[in-house]
């Protein structure tokens, strides 16, 4: 479990490099961020038939699914904020 958590704060962080930007959140957000991509690349994985059951995602695919994560999450802040002002 410590494990997982680490290597999602690595790719949490690096998804957060490759997509510069505001964005909320700390250590914490990041972490959940990459470990949430790592679930997102093996449901992924696993339905074009990359992964069998029971093999996790890999490191690369793992900072895809964040970036695919954190831009969701930018378009809906995002569209949010625009709604809010009334735009």
């Amino acid at each position: 479990m410590l494990w997982t958590l680490i290597v999602g704060l690595i790719v949490g962080a690096i998804a957060k490099f490759l997509m510069p930007g505001r964005d909320p959140g700390g250590f914490i957000v990041t972490m959940l961020l990459g470990v949430a991509g790592a679930f997102v690349a093996y449901f992924i994985g696993n339905s074009l038939g990359w992964y069998t059951e029971g093999e996790p995602a890999g490191f690369v695919a793992s900072v895809i699914g964040a970036i695919i994560l954190l831009a969701i999450y930018r378009a809906v802040v995002n569209k949010r904020q625009i709604t809010h002002r009334g735009v």
